[in-house]
């Protein structure tokens, strides 16, 4: 039976790597075809295709674009593309054309120009030059390249995002969106803020805030409706990427006056308090810059203090992705630190630094003993950073027992998807299988969606413990984010009677 055979399962999963050991005779063969196929690039890549992933939770949608999409919708607004800059322009070609401006409608019949936008748009082949140094710069550069296109398609874009997913074998996305951020930075400009007075601050926006509010969730609805239509959810012909299970962090812009970052949080937090659809709040632009970091420790202060008046609002914050040589050392020495015990962050972003941190052997005991966990991006960190392979500090983080999550952070710049995730993991360290299905549930344990764990530690939730009872089907109804780690371990269970009977798996 599926639910005798996963609790057998997990309750050896998230023991440590030592002790664990495959439950179930299918589990046991799906453990050995792993370690047969983790050597084998093709076999590889399609058995992690196929494994079940509880969720994608650091996936910033307007970066989850293809550039291929982002060219085909600029053509179907009747948009302008500059070839010099290789960006696409707000606006329909001027009459007559100027010598370095193409209609995005002419890319059809010009493959080179195409091809250098897609490379400009995305991380695709990306090599230095004297005019574009680093995989940093390029990375960054490319939002305010693709923006014009991205801006009228926010639901185009929530369902390709979605339809990957679904394609991934993931279950559940946290996406992270900014609907109606321009008019909360202008709030923020039209009111000061002194002295960190923040509770002053709040009164001088209050009278904002529920238009605010209003039209970040009208924006919002559109973009799902524009998206359920091109997937046709709801109809016999329903894509697969209708089934994936999404919710929404408010993104919010670090990089400006301190008086317009605070508009956004409290305007981002108040959406969270208003829509259930957005489940948490998170901070956004490149960490080395200037004003993130010489506002780092006043943007920790903010938080702390909306957390006093919000303390419901559940925090994924983007901490430590700097490197040693990018800002001076003593930029490296607290970040992590700050964002988990002054900001209240349940959840860490990227964490590249942790070894250059104050004292890092405390902070991870304390991360484990937390159970803050981090989102680990490897793709991200290879082409931003130029952290590769086992310089990453996945394995420090493994043996200091901090839980972890694989995720994509904008998967179409980066020309990815979470299975990339999940290939590079295995092809970089020696991870068991056991791992994976840790790393995948791991998603769902610590993702925002409301409701009780399947999970107390490593043991099943006391209602659950008998299989198909009463009690347990009354829990799952209360409670999501148990049915959706009900719905993973019934995904492994299938993944693995599947696998044992695939030829291609066999030696």
């Amino acid at each position: 039976m599926v639910l005798r055979s996963f609790l057998l399962a997990c309750s050896v999963a998230l023991v440590p790597v030592a002790t664990a050991h495959a439950a179930t005779p299918n589990e046991q063969a799906t453990a050995r075809i792993f370690n047969t196929v983790r050597t084998d690039p093709e076999r590889l890549a399609m058995f992690m295709r196929q494994f079940p992933k509880g969720a994608d939770l650091h996936n910033h949608l307007v970066g989850a674009i293809y550039a291929e999409s982002y060219l085909k919708w600029a053509a179907q607004d009747g948009l302008c593309i500059n070839t010099g800059s290789n960006r696409i322009l707000p606006e329909a070609c001027a009459t007559p054309a100027k010598p370095d401006q193409v209609p995005a409608t002419a890319l059809s019949h010009n493959a080179q120009a195409t091809n250098s936008l897609i490379d400009a748009l995305s991380m695709r082949d990306f090599v230095p030059t004297a005019q574009d140094r680093s995989g940093h710069d390029h990375f960054f550069a490319t939002f305010d390249k693709f923006g014009p296109a991205a801006e009228r398609h926010s639901g185009d874009s929530l369902a390709e995002a979605m339809e990957r997913a679904a394609r991934d074998h993931v279950s559940y996305v946290e996406f992270m969106i900014s609907p109606a951020l321009g008019g909360m930075i202008g709030a923020g400009f039209k009111h000061p803020l002194h002295n960190e007075d923040f509770s002053a601050a709040m009164d001088g926006l209050k009278a904002e805030i529920p238009t605010l509010v209003a039209a970040a969730r009208k924006e919002t609805d559109a973009m799902e409706q524009q998206a359920h239509a091109v997937l046709h959810c709801g109809t016999a012909e329903a894509r697969p990427g209708c089934a994936v299970t999404v919710r929404y962090l408010y993104q919010t812009l670090r990089v400006l006056p301190p008086q317009a970052v605070f508009s956004q949080l409290y305007a981002g937090y108040e959406v969270v308090k208003a829509d259930p659809r957005f489940v948490g709040v998170n901070f956004v632009c490149p960490e080395d810059d200037l004003v993130a970091m010489r506002d780092y420790d006043l943007h920790m202060r903010m938080f702390h203090a909306l957390n006093a008046v919000y303390p419901d609002v559940k925090l994924s914050l983007h901490a430590g992705e700097i490197t040693p040589g990018q800002v001076p050392p003593e930029g490296l020495d607290h970040h992590i630190r700050a964002a988990m015990d002054e900001a209240g962050a349940k959840r860490i972003g990227h964490g590249v630094d942790v070894a250059w941190e104050k004292d890092p052997d405390r902070l991870l005991q304390d991360m484990a003993r937390k159970q803050v966990m981090v989102e680990i991006n490897l793709t991200s960190n290879d082409v931003i950073l130029n952290i590769k392979g086992k310089d990453h500090p996945f394995a420090l983080y493994r043996r200091a027992g901090v839980p972890m999550a694989l995720s994509t952070d904008d998967e179409g710049v980066s020309r990815g998807d979470l299975t990339q995730e999940y290939v590079r993991a295995a092809t970089t360290w020696p991870l068991s299988y056991q791992e994976f299905k840790t790393l995948s549930r791991n998603g769902l344990t610590y993702a925002f969606v409301p409701g009780e764990s399947l999970w107390q530690g490593t043991t099943l939730n006391p209602a659950c413990k008998t299989e198909n009872s009463k009690s347990c089907t009354d829990f799952l109804a209360k409670n999501e984010k148990a049915r959706l780690q009900m719905a993973l371990e019934e995904k492994f269970s299938n993944f693995e009677a599947e696998t044992v009977k695939n030829p291609l798996f066999q030696n």
